[in-house]
This record gives C-alpha cells, sequence and structure tokens, in this order.
C-alpha cells in the first residue's frame, strides 16, 4: 500500500470514522486514499478552522479521538484557533496537513536555509503549531510513518490529553510501503505509586472529617477522565455542598440535593458563598485558573485547606498566590479506584453546613421573578429556564462564547444524560456552531442545540452549507443582543461607558439573519418576547430538522452577577447591601483591590 492508505488504515484502528477536511494541492495524494477504503469518510467542511472545532467536539463525543487533513500554508495556519480549543481544553485531535515536496522545502538545501519560501505555500506549520501541540513533526521518510503515528496517538492520549500535529511532504504521501517491516512505537508504562496515594487519600478523609464547612469542586477532568460513574459512587460518601467549574458544569446533574452551583467570576452567589466561607476545599480535576479563583488567587478559599487532584502537576505547582496543601498529582481514574476501596464505609455528615449552603441557594437564585415577568424583549435567564423544560433526557448542548455562553453556564439546568459544553479555555467567538456539527456527526446525525450570538455565529457562518448538504438537525439558537454584550458591560465597569467597536453605533452591524436562513434552506424563527418562548420552543426543538431560531435580547442586557473591580469572590457585582453581605459571611471579609482590572 502507499503511505496515505496506511494513514487511513490507522485511523480505522484509533475508531476515527469521519475526517474533517478541506482538499488541496498539498493533501491531495492523501484524499485520493479515500476512494479505495470504504470504512472511514470525510466532511468536507467550509474553513479550516472550523474543521478543527468539529474534530474537537467529535473526539469528546465519538472515540476520544479525532482527525483533520488539510493543505500547506493557509490551510494549515487557518487550523491554529480550532487546534488552541484542544489544546486548553485538553482535547486529543489528529491534525495532518500536506506540504511540499521535501526538496521544495527552505531546509532541503544548505544555500536556501535562510529563504522564507521555496515551494507554492510552504509554511513551517510544525514551528508555529508547537506551543499549542503536545506534539508537532515533519515526516522525514515513509519508513517512520507506523512509528510517527503511534507515537502522535499515545502522546495525545497519555497523561493530560491534547492535541497533535504531523506535517507531510506531497512525495511522502504517494510512497509505497511494507506495513509488515515498519518500526512501532514502544510505550513506557508509568506505575501508580499507590503507598503515596494512600497516604495522601488517608490525610484527605482526615481532613474532611475534622472539618466543619468543606466543599467538593467538580471540574473538567470528569468528563475527560470519563469517570461520571466512578464520581457517583464517591459522591454518596458525602453529604456536604458540592460546587462545579464552568468545566464540570455537566459533571453532575442539577437536580442533585447537594449541589449548589457554579464558582467563580461568573458563578452564583450561593456557590461562591460557599466556596470563600469554606474551611476544608478538594478540587478534582480543575486547574482553578483566575476564573474561578478570581484575580487574587490569594484570596480563593482563603481559610481554607486545599487538596487538588490533578494530572497534569505544572497546573498544581502554580506558584501564584493559591496555597495547595495536599498536591495528588494522579488521573482522577486511579484516585476513585483507590478512594473508593480504601473508604468503602466512609461517610461525611456536615448536614448543618449543607443546610445552610442550601438556604443561600434559594436566597439567591440566577433567575428571579421580576426576569419572568419582563415585558419587552426576551431575558436570557428566563429564556434559558424555560429552554431547559423542553430538552430531552439525553440532549446535548453547546454554547458559544461571551455573553451567551455565561447566561448558559449560570441558569441552564443540566439533567438526566444532559450535556453542556464549549470551548471553555481558548473561548473563541465562533466555535458552538461548528463543534455543534462535529458532535452532531459523531452521534450517527443526533440532535444538538447550539446556543450562539448574534456576532459569534458570523465567525464560521459559512458552515451552513455543512450543516445543510449532510442534513444534521441542528438547532441554531442566537441571542441577538445586537452587539458585543459582555464587553459593553466592561466598557461601562471600567471605561466610563464608552462603547467602541461593540455595536451599530460604532460599525458593528448584523446580516437579515431571516435572508440568511432562507439562502440555505433552513427553517427561520423568532422569539421577540418571554410570552413567544414556548410557542417557539416547542415546535423547533422537537423538529426533526435543522432550525435557526433568533431570539431578541434587549441590548443593555447585564451579565448578573459577575466579579468586577477586584473584589474578593464572595462579593460579586451588583453588590448586596452591606449589612446583608456581611450576615452571608462567616469568615472575615476583606477589601477590594484597586488596582487590578478583571478580565470580561
Amino acid at each position: 500500500m502507499n503511505l496515505s492508505e496506511y494513514i487511513l488504515d490507522f485511523l480505522i484502528k484509533k475508531k476515527v470514522h469521519n475526517v474533517f477536511t478541506i482538499t488541496g494541492g498539498a493533501i491531495c495524494f492523501l484524499m485520493d486514499a479515500f476512494s479505495r477504503n470504504k470504512k472511514i469518510k470525510y466532511t468536507s467542511v467550509a474553513h479550516e478552522q472550523a474543521a478543527a472545532m468539529m474534530a474537537d467536539s467529535y473526539s469528546r463525543f465519538g472515540p476520544n479521538f479525532a482527525a483533520t487533513m488539510v493543505t500547506s500554508g493557509p490551510g494549515a495556519t487557518n487550523l491554529l484557533t480550532g487546534i488552541a480549543c484542544s489544546w486548553f481544553d485538553s482535547i486529543p485531535t489528529l491534525h495532518i496537513c500536506g506540504q511540499v515536496n521535501r526538496y521544495e522545502l527552505s531546509s532541503f538545501h544548505k544555500s536556501t536555509k535562510k529563504v522564507r519560501q521555496v515551494g507554492f505555500q510552504e509554511t513551517d506549520i510544525v514551528s508555529i503549531a508547537k506551543p499549542i501541540t503536545k506534539f508537532a513533526y515533519q515526516l522525514k521518510n515513509e519508513n517512520e510513518i507506523r512509528y510517527i503515528l503511534e507515537k502522535a496517538h499515545h502522546i495525545s492520549q497519555e497523561g493530560r490529553p491534547g492535541p497533535v500535529l504531523i506535517d507531510i511532504p506531497m512525495d511522502l504521501q504517494r510512497k509505497l510501503i511494507n506495513p509488515n517491516k515498519l518500526r512501532s512505537f514502544k510505550q513506557k508504562t508509568i506505575k501508580t505509586n499507590n503507598k503515596k496515594l494512600s497516604k495522601q487519600i488517608f490525610k484527605i478523609i482526615s481532613f474532611f472529617k475534622k472539618s466543619k464547612r468543606p466543599v467538593i469542586i467538580l471540574g473538567g477532568g470528569i468528563r475527560l477522565s470519563k469517570t461520571t460513574k466512578e464520581l457517583q459512587i464517591f459522591l454518596k460518601k458525602f453529604n456536604i455542598p458540592i460546587v462545579t467549574t464552568w468545566s464540570g458544569v455537566d459533571s453532575i446533574k442539577h437536580d442533585n440535593k447537594k449541589y449548589i452551583g457554579n464558582i467563580g467570576v461568573y458563578g452564583s452567589r450561593a456557590a461562591n458563598f460557599v466556596i470563600q466561607n469554606s474551611d476544608f476545599v478538594l478540587s478534582l480535576g480543575s486547574r482553578l485558573d483566575t476564573r474561578i479563583t478570581g484575580g487574587v488567587p490569594k484570596n480563593f478559599a482563603r481559610e481554607a485547606v486545599i487538596a487538588s487532584v490533578d494530572i497534569d502537576k505544572n497546573e498544581i505547582n502554580k506558584d501564584r498566590g493559591l496555597i495547595i496543601k495536599i498536591k495528588i498529582n494522579e488521573s482522577l481514574n486511579k484516585f476513585f479506584d483507590l478512594f473508593n476501596k480504601k473508604s468503602e464505609k466512609l461517610q461525611i455528615n456536615k448536614l448543618d453546613w449543607l443546610q445552610k449552603s442550601l438556604l443561600w441557594k434559594k436566597k439567591y437564585p440566577i433567575v428571579v421573578p421580576e426576569y419572568r415577568k419582563q415585558k419587552k424583549y426576551v431575558n436570557p435567564y428566563f429564556f434559558m429556564e424555560r429552554l431547559s423544560k423542553y430538552l430531552a433526557k439525553d440532549d446535548i448542548v453547546v454554547a458559544d462564547d461571551g455573553a451567551h455562553l455565561t447566561w448558559a453556564i449560570q441558569s441552564l439546568k443540566v439533567l438526566k444524560q444532559q450535556r453542556l459544553f464549549s470551548a471553555f479555555g481558548n473561548s473563541p467567538m465562533g466555535y458552538a456552531f461548528p463543534a455543534a456539527i462535529g458532535a452532531s456527526i459523531a452521534l450517527n446525525k443526533k440532535k444538538v442545540i447550539c446556543i450562539d450570538g448574534d456576532g459569534s455565529i458570523q465567525i464560521n457562518i459559512q458552515e451552513l452549507q455543512t450543516l445543510v448538504s449532510n442534513k444534521l438537525p441542528i438547532k441554531i439558537i442566537i441571542l441577538n443582543n445586537d452587539g458585543y454584550g459582555i464587553i459593553k458591560q466592561f466598557q461601562e465597569l471600567y471605561l466610563q461607558e464608552r462603547h467602541e467597536a461593540v455595536d451599530s453605533k460604532k460599525g458593528v452591524t448584523n446580516p437579515n439573519f431571516s435572508k440568511v436562513a432562507n439562502a440555505y434552506g433552513i427553517s427561520y424563527s423568532e422569539i421577540k418576547k418571554n410570552s413567544d418562548i414556548d410557542k417557539t420552543l416547542k415546535k423547533t426543538i422537537k423538529s426533526k430538522k435543522a432550525e435557526f431560531i433568533n431570539v431578541f435580547i434587549k441590548p443593555e442586557q447585564k451579565i448578573i452577577p459577575k466579579l468586577a473591580f477586584g473584589s474578593p469572590l464572595e462579593d460579586l457585582s451588583p453588590p448586596l447591601p452591606r449589612k446583608e453581605f456581611l450576615k452571608n459571611m462567616i469568615i472575615k471579609s476583606i477589601d477590594k483591590n484597586k488596582n487590578l482590572t478583571e478580565s470580561n
């Protein structure tokens, strides 16, 4: 077989049955191999950025691995934003880039080593991609293809997962090879130090027992490690408050009687009161970044002993003010396995503390009565509350970025086997729509709900044709506030309401979405006020075809609550009356940092 045929066989063995691609001269020989293999397909997309984002979500819902194939130069560089999504969210993906013939590379001759480009569209994508991949390599000869593919796959999966990239010159793509004579990659097995882990587990149990106000944080590592079942066994041992990060938001059912909410800069008041008043914190699979801790990490859970389980030792060794007393550098699979074995009869009951936490949750709901009574425009918090009622037990929701992502995370209720995700770490405009396509394809054209913004949808709006050509029943919900709402709120907080480059008054405009949907033959609906929500959702969410739903939000709609002006995490904006705020504080409150500006 030739080298290109070998690559397809390798992907099939790794359970990748669909590759996302835009063809081009430098990848043509590899694409030609699909004509001789009916066990693997490709999806032609309209932009390579979208291809990488589709692969990202395909990996999340498919075989925990996905692939793209693109041409050299602009084809390869267009992948970078999507690759960054996988890098920051720890998603294993393989990106195969075509490259000019080896003899056309500037590195081929001594005389051209400092020449910018020799072959047409020659670009050193390996050097460019290295900072956002776990492994990036340009193939040197045909006989190393098995070794490099196996090495790339192993690296993408081991430890903290992530994307990998292989650059393949055109002349190598058509080289004949003998698969039986190719060198394989030998994986090294890493043994867990069970004695050390056992000691750390007993230390955690000891702190749980003597603590008065413990809390468990669930992060994105739960889903990445596929340990949701093990988590349920683990959580049965505890009658204490449970909170989530954004990326951990769908790791627990929101009707769980111990679940308080998500924490952080855009967390709920109740969940933030819980974490800030705690005396012992166990963080599971969260890197505890500044979206969680706030801009001053030392103020996060400042009177608590913090224990963290993270597969990436670099995350638990960050020296930014946050003190982690018990650092467990291990996979959640091994942690849960050993913990559950060592504590079969363990039961931690802190019922008074749990009850106080639940009272905070009741007292400070995200969706308040006045949102439901709003007459003009649609209130996004109330909309998410109603959308939750129409979701099927296993529906998937992907949200994009900015305000609409925040409203979804804050107020959508995740129940049963439902999923809610986004590209949380990179959070680019334009992710949700191609990600919805990737997830739908991974799950055999399953219905997916895409929550997008009027600005964000336009970043990858060209993929409407990909949706149509593949006949995918994706529901595109646009929360339309006629501009960039989250940036407007930032400008109001820090820039005396100087609204530059955020709305139609300053050049940011929208197309006629009705005409756009009609041009692609997609069913279009509008929701202009709260009273329209149920009628439209009842019709569109249950339909078996693609739907474009334009939801009109107040242009000045705020995200409530949020952290601002360097305040500690417990003191969200808009601030509570001081007497009421202090009444909620078990530990001593501190002043805000006046020199700190929280990012949007």
